[in-house]
């Protein structure tokens, strides 16, 4: 399904091999949060979505971990950001802002999809799904 859904709206798009059920568990485990059910089936299609220029629409589950981690632990994000925890971060949008799930009492409850803006410590809805959001950003719906 979500091969397709991409290749439907842009063709410039490369899909990984999936990801292996370790390394999706992986998320859960490291990050103390279940997948939401469009993520955890995309990365059974694919470990990762990337441009042309290998800059990635969804990053690979790998970079899910690391980057969530860091954001969650660097000790001088933490005078100067609300916590982290509270979102699971999912993509960027190079320039510093990412985007992510909302966790909200430990799980995610919803598919809304919000950007954490790196200027202003401010966490905005974008999107209603990943659907949308992968949409939206491909054809130019969806800036930051």
């Amino acid at each position: 399904m979500w091969k397709d859904y991409i290749s439907s709206i842009s063709k410039d798009y490369a899909l990984k091999p999936p990801a292996s059920p370790a390394e999706i568990i992986q998320i859960s485990k490291e990050l103390n949060v279940e997948l939401p059910k469009c993520l955890f089936e995309l990365y059974g299609e694919t470990n990762g979505v990337f441009d042309s220029f290998g800059c990635p629409l969804i990053w690979s589950t790998s970079q899910i971990v690391k980057d969530n981690l860091f954001f969650r632990n660097f000790g001088d994000y933490k005078d100067i950001y609300m916590p982290f925890e509270h979102l699971l971060f999912f993509s960027d949008n190079g320039c510093g802002d990412l985007f992510g799930f909302k966790i909200l009492n430990g799980s995610i409850q919803t598919e809304d999809i919000y950007v954490w803006n790196h200027d202003d410590d401010s966490r905005t809805w974008v999107a209603s799904s990943l659907e949308v959001f992968i949409k939206g950003w491909i054809t130019g719906e969806i800036t930051t």
